[in-house]
């Protein structure tokens, strides 16, 4: 069966929700995005579709404290999770943001894909691990971006890739390492290919 190209320039913005209950009826396909608040989430986001502002990039981290969807065409969604991991937010909301997290990912029947970016500099901190974790339980594949790839050299850029790769491989699950950079559009294509997959899985 030939793999349909989706047109990511196409996304546009369907609803921010507190948590599960919010979200449109739980079909279709959606792919997530996850991610610490400084990893570049919206960067990649908004390099993927091709569009500035879909996903607000802030220049302060811990603003996306709420569940973002975006419908490529109907039943095709990309789902910006709440980041992660930011130090000045209070514990009250850090909780807030995980339950949603955690919520999302196991109780959210439509979900076929989740991509955790990680900065390529500072991988696979214990929020990261735990969604993936999560992910491999509830049978989810999951594309690890390391991102702001640009700002290491291509030696470094290499062994981070395949430490990271070694560190993941005990889990078992269908995860896989990419680099990228949103700035150089290093990975974009990868990304494309891999939701393109995702998105072609039957419901």
């Amino acid at each position: 069966m030939a793999i349909k190209n989706h047109n990511y320039q196409m996304a546009k913005f369907v609803i921010s929700a507190p948590d599960i209950r919010h979200l449109p009826k739980d079909t279709g396909i959606e792919v997530a995005f996850a991610g610490r608040s400084n990893a570049g989430k919206s960067s990649a986001l908004n390099a993927l579709t091709q569009q500035k502002s879909l996903a607000r990039t802030s220049k302060t981290p811990g603003r996306t404290q709420l569940i973002n969807l975006f419908e490529v065409e109907e039943g095709v969604r990309l789902v910006d999770l709440p980041g992660y991991g930011y130090a000045e937010v209070p514990e009250e909301m850090k909780r807030k943001w995980q339950q949603a997290l955690g919520e999302y990912l196991q109780k959210r029947e439509c979900i076929k894909g989740l991509v955790v970016l990680m900065d390529i500099r500072h991988p696979l901190k214990d929020l990261d691990m735990q969604m993936i974790e999560w992910s491999v339980a509830m049978n989810v594949p999951v594309l690890v971006l390391l991102t702001k790839a640009d700002k290491l050299a291509s030696g470094a850029r290499k062994k981070q890739l395949t430490e990271v790769r070694e560190a993941l491989a005990p889990l078992e699950g269908d995860i896989e390492v990419e680099y990228f950079s949103a700035l150089k559009k290093i990975g974009v294509d990868k990304l494309r290919i891999k939701l393109d997959s995702w998105y072609n899985t039957p419901a």
